[in-house]
């Protein structure tokens, strides 16, 4: 049966899609705790989207959290190796303030991780799932891809305090050119240099040509190394179905205390907001004392609530009312000719109130009349 015409919510087909898609690439289903100790999360809250945590006292005194994040827990948990590389997929649930209502919720997140010796096809292997991910979720998808080692090589030389660093980054990351200059200047950094960020931190289009302007400003300062991983990886799906969905755009940034080399996020039509966010994270490894690099993703399915709600237009296709003449042979019959043809049904004595139906349909005394038909 096609997962599409399961009696299904949107979210839980993603998942089934999703589960389906990352087992057939080796991946295994990773599980784990709803919680870990609180220091956890506290000594890395910069790595998660949202540094409110849901903290309780455990029986032993220790402080606990549940678990607002997974990649901290997985890592925490797995062996750290540079044999080979370990390939594990999760759909868990982790708890913090959800992007769309803005109130801690019980969110289930999916994503994939790899640890280990991780060389060039494990990156493009995660690129390529991150597109096939969105893809599961709606054809009208971008990914966004970047290398964050590019923006991290421009501006590793300027003689200006971390905080400083941050809101360059931050400027960058929502293309805030203006406010951009204007930390670059009051801090001394060279007009050169600041003209180059706001050039980086403005393109945004398919890979080519994107590609040739960044090669163009990087060439004034001598930095055109720093592109050929980017332009590797990029490389590699140019014979792909997916090669029309990759945009390069230097403003997917992250902190660079924690992400190197490759980055990405992924967008939906119709979800305001990224839905899925990844890439390489060697120095989140290194900060936990982990020998072993990293790449991965996840997706972020509470940015999908809106999206469900807009394609399940009804919550079952068939609702038949009965009395309490109906024999219950008859009645089985009559539920049973409508499963068996792939349609939800929902037995109720009256036309509920409450309940998106396709038809409404009375049973009684061996007859089947349908009363409503509003597919």
């Amino acid at each position: 049966m096609n997962i599409s015409d399961m009696s299904l919510s949107f979210n839980e087909r993603v998942i089934f899609s999703l589960r389906s898609l990352y087992s057939k690439y080796g991946y295994t289903q990773y599980k784990m705790s709803k919680f870990e100790e609180y220091d956890l999360y506290a000594r890395n809250k910069e790595f998660l989207i949202s540094d409110s945590v849901i903290t309780f006292t455990d029986t032993n005194g220790k402080l606990m959290a549940l678990k607002p994040d997974v990649t901290l827990s997985i890592i925490k948990n797995t062996k750290d190796t540079q044999q080979g590389v370990q390939k594990v997929y999760y759909n868990e649930n982790v708890y913090r303030a959800s992007k769309a209502t803005e109130s801690f919720k019980e969110i289930m997140q999916v994503g994939v991780e790899c640890f280990g010796k991780i060389d060039s096809y494990c990156i493009c292997e995660i690129v390529n799932l991150a597109a096939e991910s969105l893809r599961k979720i709606s054809p009208d998808c971008l990914l966004d891809i970047s290398d964050i080692s590019i923006i991290s090589e421009v501006v590793k030389d300027f003689s200006i305090p971390e905080s400083c660093r941050k809101d360059i980054l931050r400027c960058i990351s929502q293309k805030n050119t203006h406010e951009l200059a204007k930390i670059c200047g009051e801090n001394g950094v060279s007009q050169e240099r600041t003209d180059i960020l706001c050039s980086l931190a403005s393109i945004n289009g398919r890979p080519d040509g994107a590609l040739e302007k960044a090669r163009e400003l990087l060439e004034k300062i001598g930095m055109t190394e720093s592109l050929k991983a980017l332009e590797s990886i990029v490389a590699a799906f140019a014979d792909s179905n997916i090669k029309d969905m990759l945009r390069i755009d230097f403003s997917v940034v992250d902190d660079i205390n924690y992400y190197n080399g490759i980055v990405f996020k992924g967008f939906v039509n119709g979800v305001p907001g990224v839905v899925l966010s990844g890439g390489q994270y060697d120095n989140l490894m290194k900060k936990m004392h982990r020998k072993s690099g990293a790449v991965g993703f996840a997706v972020y399915l509470d940015m999908l609530e809106r999206m469900g709600e807009s394609n399940d237009e009804y919550d079952v296709d068939v609702v038949i009312v009965y009395d309490d003449r109906s024999e219950l042979s008859g009645l089985n019959k009559c539920v049973k000719s409508f499963t068996d043809s792939g349609k939800s049904v929902s037995v109720q004595k009256e036309a509920p109130l409450n309940i998106k139906y396709k038809q409404l349909v009375k049973y009684s005394e061996g007859e089947v009349v349908i009363l409503e038909n509003n597919a």
